[in-house]
């Protein structure tokens, strides 16, 4: 067992905790789930520090993935007050998964694919209905309607 953290894996954890904690709050509705999930993913990460190649990657799969697992899927309560976090809670799990990787971490639709081990289409198919499921819980209507386009 080691007797002090990798100042490497220690500004690791600083530069990303912040937005990974924001994006994972989003995508489970729950700042002490997200913080909890987060902590589990970096404790995971500390154990292979140095052996991953892209560390990246290793973390944002034991953030996101959970949230496609039907044993720990839960019915995200819409927050009163905030708009966009109501938006989000009308989505389902895996399309709130793919909203927020698409549109706040900007991952393609192919790395979104590989990291939830989904098919392109799948990713794909998830983003449009969620981006529409979203734009209506906001109030803005269908966004492939031109009518509907602000």
């Amino acid at each position: 067992m080691r007797d002090s953290i990798d100042p490497d894996f220690a500004s690791y954890v600083d530069a990303r905790q912040g937005r990974w904690l924001r994006t994972a709050t989003l995508v489970y509705g729950d700042q002490a789930r997200a913080e909890v999930l987060l902590l589990h993913a970096f404790s995971r990460l500390a154990l292979v520090w140095g052996r991953q190649d892209d560390p990246d990657v290793y973390v944002q799969r034991l953030l996101y993935q959970p949230a496609l697992s039907r044993w720990r899927r839960v019915k995200v309560a819409p927050p009163s007050g905030d708009t966009t976090l109501a938006a989000l809670a009308g989505l389902t799990a895996v399309q709130r998964a793919v909203f927020v990787l698409l549109h706040f971490e900007e991952l393609t639709e192919f790395e979104i694919a590989d990291l939830l081990t989904l098919s392109h289409t799948a990713v794909h198919g998830h983003g449009q209905t969620a981006l529409t499921r979203f734009r209506s819980g906001l109030g803005l209507g269908d966004w492939r309607n031109p009518a509907d386009r602000r």
